[in-house]
């Protein structure tokens, strides 16, 4: 097993600094970044939510450098929760912060519930953002209408009985969606994906080997 460094640090985000933690594997020859970002800081989400931690655990076993921070206000990030809309500089905060450490390097970002709503919007607007990953995305209650305009590969994976985001209304979203575009359904799984994580996980690895086959021997080397 490679050594696996895990650098705590601060960004400079617009409303002060943004507590975060940055997965990196020294002599793994990196092909692409990643920010994975957190559900919602008003009801107890932080980057060391369960589900965040699966999907950056999964992104750095094939040697991804992983970056997650706390939104404003939450953890030890300074600021306020500014319903969503302070917390997409937040995002490109993040994003800036892993461009200057990895220069053209091609960035995935990843987003759980509200962290998906606010990033998916972000990652798909920035250049620097190759594809994205949404996990249980809340479309019940927040307008995901965005997506629409998402030329970049990406994938939901959605709880079947998610309470935030049904299965109805997931797939009326999906089906407006250009290509490329994957939805997984993990049966008989809640919002944060109880007792399921590793479904999860098992369906962001598949989309990693059809979407970003050159990570596939990092995979194997680690």
């Amino acid at each position: 097993m490679a050594e696996v460094f895990h650098r705590s640090i601060f960004l400079d985000g617009q409303a002060g600094r943004l507590e975060a933690t940055l997965w990196t594997t020294p002599g793994a020859d990196a092909h692409l970044a990643a920010v994975v970002c957190h559900p919602h800081p008003l009801f107890g989400g932080t980057m060391h939510n369960k589900v965040v931690y699966q999907a950056a655990k999964t992104l750095h076993r094939r040697g991804v450098p992983v970056l997650r921070f706390n939104f404003r206000g939450a953890g030890m990030s300074e600021g306020q929760h500014d319903k969503g809309q302070g917390e997409r500089e937040d995002v490109r905060a993040g994003l800036n912060y892993l461009a200057k450490q990895f220069p053209g390097l091609p960035i995935l970002l990843t987003g759980f519930s509200f962290g998906a709503w606010v990033g998916l919007q972000v990652g798909c607007a920035d250049e620097r953002v190759t594809g994205v990953i949404g996990l249980g995305i809340p479309a019940d209650s927040s307008d995901l209408t965005y997506l629409r305009d998402c030329a970049k590969p990406k994938v939901f994976v959605q709880g079947a009985n998610d309470q935030f985001g049904s299965r109805a209304n997931v797939e009326r979203l999906f089906i407006e969606l250009a290509e490329p575009r994957k939805l997984v359904f993990v049966e008989n799984a809640d919002h944060f994906f109880t007792g399921h994580l590793s479904e999860m996980a098992a369906a962001i690895d598949k989309w990693l080997d059809e979407t970003y086959p050159e990570l596939r021997s990092n995979s194997a080397a680690l």
